[in-house]
């Protein structure tokens, strides 16, 4: 299936409110943002973990609001990959689909998935000063990212490989063969992956990957204010490199 960047710029998959603690717009003024943009589509979602409760008060306050027209309004969870087996760090009993609660668990990739937990960035370079070589953690990486998605149905990953940079490493150490084991499990779990305009990832290597084998992918500005929702930038310019026609 052939995807266009006019299309995929029509869409912002991952807008914060003020369900989440960093974020300054209500669902509202997001909702007539996207309006005002000329989107079809949006992803409103807040950041969730395990001690979250507030998940059906959100769903049911984006069902009372009103939409726009012609703007289709999914819902979704952001929620930390914890460590190499692909645990997400979500609310138990967490409903995940369709008319099941939200419409998809957002996967963020904001701490290193260590073999015993979650690793902060400054841990993950003193692990690398200290032996641990780049490929192995890029392994370790892939492969928790593989698990995730097995393990997570109805999932999208967010702002993916932005770990990388924070720990000294880059996208452009992942090869080809890492990319493409990646990519098709995507394909192969249906997992959503977003273009991020915030971090600018992932880039267009990856998303050629994800081409290559007809993974779906959506452009996102994880913004948290309104005035950010459906305005890219750096978005653009990974989906050119990466050949997406116009």
């Amino acid at each position: 299936m052939t995807v266009t960047r006019s299309e995929l710029l029509r869409g912002d998959f991952h807008v914060h409110s003020t369900y989440s603690d960093d974020a300054r717009s209500t669902l509202a003024e997001n909702l007539a943002a996207a309006a005002s943009a000329g989107l079809a589509r949006i992803r409103l979602t807040d950041h969730v973990r395990a001690s979250t409760t507030w998940v059906p008060e959100f769903v049911s306050a984006i069902a009372g609001e009103k939409t726009p027209d012609g703007l289709t309004v999914l819902t979704g969870v952001e929620a930390k990959l914890l460590d190499a087996s692909g645990a997400v760090d979500t609310p138990p009993g967490l409903l995940a689909g369709v008319a099941r609660g939200v419409d998809a668990v957002v996967i963020g990739d904001h701490q290193f998935p260590g073999t015993d937990g979650p690793w902060s960035p400054s841990a993950t370079r003193e692990r690398l000063a200290d032996g641990l070589t780049a490929g192995d953690a890029l392994d370790l990486l892939v492969t928790a990212s593989i698990r995730a998605m097995e393990r997570t149905p109805h999932a999208q990953l967010a702002h993916w490989f932005s770990i990388l940079p924070k720990i000294g490493l880059s996208e452009d150490l992942l090869g080809a063969d890492r990319l493409a084991a990646w990519a098709q499990a995507a394909q192969r779990t249906g997992t959503i992956v977003e273009v991020n305009e915030k971090w600018a990832c992932p880039g267009p290597g990856a998303v050629a990957a994800l081409l290559a084998v007809d993974a779906r992918i959506v452009a996102s500005t994880d913004s948290h204010v309104s005035t950010d929702v459906g305005r890219y930038d750096s978005v653009v310019g990974i989906l050119d490199r990466a050949g997406v026609p116009a």
